[in-house]
């Protein structure tokens, strides 16, 4: 277990203001291979296999399913691969509900929001076109914003969608990471979902369709058991990050 606390001060004396000033704690499971975000983009760290790319996916997804079909519906509303965690098995778990909100209820299609003045339309379907963009990264390595990149790539949504509808082209933007090490097929089903997820609002799929998708991607076996635990529970709970 990790304690979260204000970094500058151990975990230790934090405890001892606790009692003196009453200061709440968060208690988290301990997620010793940090986020997502780390593999894809850190530089040294371990690069994720095409199989353990698709099992987080997968395992990400199985959360949003989870949130979206509860009986008090959440939408999570920050999706991310920051917010992505890995525990010891490469398994995904989503943290971080700060900006989460209730559902439309009553019958309702939407929640409305005010940002800044203005009015919005919150639904479920926010959570999939992020879901979409963390698959695209997923895919081609590259972070959804980057300002380092030249102007015409800085947004990876506006760069990658020309790619995702044909075969040819979107194997040249694949994540040079892999050294193509990945079957083709089930890398344009993924850039085809991806494209779907991203697409307008009213053909854009819900997230037990997305898995459902995603779950006919082949995963080809790798070697190493680390993920092996990852289809042994059929709860989508396991991949929710919650505080003990």
């Amino acid at each position: 277990m990790v304690i979260v606390v204000d970094r500058a001060k151990p975990a230790t004396a934090a405890m001892e203001n606790k009692q003196k000033d009453e200061q709440r704690l968060l208690v988290y499971e301990y997620m010793p291979n940090g986020s997502l975000e780390n593999h894809l983009f850190e530089r040294g760290s371990n690069v994720l296999s095409w199989s353990l790319r698709m099992e987080v996916a997968i395992g990400a997804a199985r959360g949003l399913c989870f949130l979206h079909e509860a009986k008090d519906q959440v939408i999570y509303r920050d999706f991310k691969a920051a917010n992505i965690l890995l525990n010891s098995g490469f398994n995904p778990k989503l943290s971080d509900f700060g900006l989460a909100k209730e559902g439309p209820k009553d019958n309702r299609s939407h929640v409305t929001t005010q940002v800044i003045g203005t009015e919005g339309h919150l639904t479920t379907k926010c959570d999939v076109y992020s879901f979409g963009v963390v698959l695209l990264e997923i895919l081609f390595g590259r972070r959804a914003i980057d300002k380092t990149k030249a102007r015409q790539e800085e947004y990876l949504v506006e760069w990658a969608t020309p790619y995702l509808r044909d075969k040819r082209k979107v194997f040249r933007i694949m994540d040079t990471k892999l050294v193509g090490q990945y079957p083709q097929k089930a890398a344009f089903m993924m850039s085809f979902l991806a494209l779907q997820c991203i697409g307008e609002v009213k053909v854009r799929p819900s997230m037990p369709e997305v898995l459902s998708l995603l779950e006919k991607v082949t995963i080809p076996r790798h070697r190493k058991s680390r993920s092996r635990g990852f289809a042994t529970n059929s709860s989508s709970k396991r991949f929710l990050r919650h505080p003990n």
